[in-house]
């Protein structure tokens, strides 16, 4: 039992990977028997693994078909409302409660990834990474949970908008600014910088679908 319960999680975890790392984009569809050979997993918990997903609205029925789902702009539109809020009481928190480790590890974070400005596709996991450690140093576990769901449906979105020509460096001052405010234990200022950091993101990316790449 706790065998079929490990590999049930690992399957779920295997293909939301897979998502969250553009190797199945919005509408691919997904077929169990290839993706039970591709992770080595029987059928059966990427059976559930499916469905799992398919409740969590990561993924779309087309025909008799499963597809991973895609978002419309007013459902993108709704997620980055959630996000902008959820995500500025992440950065309050964390500049109340983040020890002194965790505000270092986001420091290096921030200088580390100055070497990935020219690659957006590495930039966008860093982000990620950036964005999750940030996520943990609230010390609050519910709020930690709700922000995992809205970066589950964050994969949803095909481009990352640090693909946007300057974006990426803008994003990294972005970042550094929400740091120093979390070193200097200013909550307002934390808050306010990550939702603006949010917002210029949101911006950048209506501006990609609408086919301008520069912001």
């Amino acid at each position: 039992m706790n065998d079929q319960k490990t590999q049930n999680k690992d399957a779920y975890k295997l293909i939301l990977e897979a998502i969250d790392q553009g190797v199945y984009k919005p509408g691919h569809r997904l077929v169990e028997n290839e993706l039970a050979e591709r992770f080595g997993v029987s059928r059966t918990p990427i059976r559930e693994a499916l469905q799992r997903l398919e409740t969590q609205s990561l993924l779309a029925r087309d025909g008799r078909s499963l597809i991973v789902a895609s978002l419309d702009h007013n459902q993108m539109a709704e997620l980055y409302a959630v996000r902008t809020e959820l995500e500025g009481l992440a950065a309050q928190l964390a500049a109340r409660h983040a020890t002194d480790e965790e505000m270092r590890v986001l420091r290096d974070m921030v200088e580390e990834d100055r070497a990935l400005v020219d690659n957006p596709t590495l930039l966008a996991q860093a982000n990620r990474r950036f964005h999750r450690q940030l996520h943990l140093a609230s010390h609050n576990r519910f709020l930690v949970q709700q922000l995992n769901l809205v970066h589950q449906s964050m994969a949803l979105m095909a481009t990352t908008s640090l693909a946007a020509e300057g974006r990426s460096s803008k994003a990294l001052r972005e970042h550094e600014q929400i740091v120093i405010a979390i070193e200097q234990r200013d909550e307002e200022a934390a808050r306010e910088s990550l939702k603006e950091h949010i917002s210029k993101a949101f911006m950048t990316r209506l501006k990609l679908d609408a086919g301008n790449p520069s912001i």
